[in-house]
């Protein structure tokens, strides 16, 4: 700093206003000082200076899975966020979702230099005490019913299970199947929890639950259960969706004039399966930008907040949902 100082004919302190973006340099000083700075192959220390401001600007993300497409559009959106506010991100995926695990992930982020955490946990385990977050970290949680002692952002997953169910009924079935998550995932639940509380308030039967991983061939697996008086299903995601429109399609059964099915997620494929898809539109985007605008506010406040903040969803109809056919 004091070789770019005498260089350019300014003071250190002058050289540091500058790496550090602050206002009030002449433009003139300011480009005779980077100038200097890109001669001499001068680079701002970050970690010096993270040290000597107490913030690191990187946000720590954990998660156990790539894979699905919620976690990988949410964390796409959470690096967007972040780096419009200046901050990077140093992901921490988690191998196996189990106690030990998190606690693991938790325990390396508390050694690296990151300013907030925004987990993406869809499994129970935050209900557990032995799951400790980094102490002098503030925390948001992405999917989970731990808004008690957290931040919580989630999507409105049981209105837009509800949406979907309304939405058959409303065509005139008699009855919704439902294709479900992991039994241990927060969305799945709520999601089937809406499908049997609409059903129940329009006092139809409800038929037994089929369950998936999330994945096309689980869906497709599933598909291959729905009995011959079935007419619409509702799967707990669009990659099930598109493996019971497979399924259905091998069966000779067509989609939407024998069978109507509705998927969740709006994925940007929905629109090329064949018919496209009716679903439910999650915003990930606003998710993302909400955990790193709510991590941020607690960072610079140094205040720790709890409550969940819900993100809404919409139904959005195309080609795969129509009114049942007349049977004899």
């Amino acid at each position: 700093m004091a070789d770019v100082a005498r260089l350019a004919g300014v003071s250190s302190q002058t050289v540091s206003r500058v790496s550090n973006g602050h206002e009030g340099v002449i433009d003139e000083t300011r480009e005779r000082v980077l100038s200097a700075m890109k001669q001499l192959g001068y680079r701002p220390n970050g970690a010096a200076r993270a040290l000597k401001q107490g913030r690191f600007h990187t946000l720590g993300v954990v998660l156990f899975t790539l894979s699905t497409t919620g976690n990988m559009r949410t964390l796409e959106a959470i690096a967007d966020s972040a780096a419009q506010e200046g901050y990077g991100i140093t992901l921490m995926p988690v191998a196996v979702p189990t106690q030990t695990g998190v606690r693991g992930a938790f325990t390396r982020l508390g050694e690296l230099a990151v300013d907030g955490v925004i987990v993406i946990m869809e499994v129970h385990l935050l209900d557990s005490t032995t799951v400790q977050l980094p102490p002098q970290v503030q925390v948001v949680v992405v999917d989970s019913d731990a808004g008690d002692r957290y931040s919580v952002v989630d999507t409105d997953q049981r209105g837009g299970a509800r949406l979907a169910v309304e939405h058959l009924l409303g065509l005139g079935h008699s009855t919704v199947w439902h294709i479900a998550g992991p039994k241990d995932s927060f969305a799945a639940q709520r999601r089937a929890q809406a499908w049997f509380a609409a059903l129940e308030d329009a006092d139809r039967t409800r038929p037994p639950v089929l369950y998936g991983d999330w994945s096309a061939e689980s869906g497709y697996q599933a598909g291959l259960e729905l009995p011959p008086e079935c007419t619409a299903v509702f799967a707990a995601n669009d990659q099930m969706a598109l493996g019971v429109l497979r399924a259905l399609a091998e069966q000779g059964r067509r989609v939407p004039e024998d069978v109507s099915v509705v998927g969740f997620d709006d994925i940007p494929e929905a629109t090329a399966f064949i018919p496209p898809l009716t679903t439910v539109h999650q915003d990930f985007g606003e998710v993302g930008r909400l955990c790193v605008e709510g991590v941020l506010r607690q960072i610079r406040s140094d205040t720790p907040e709890r409550g969940v903040v819900l993100v809404p969803t919409r139904l959005v109809v195309r080609s795969s949902t129509a009114a049942p056919a007349a049977r004899d």
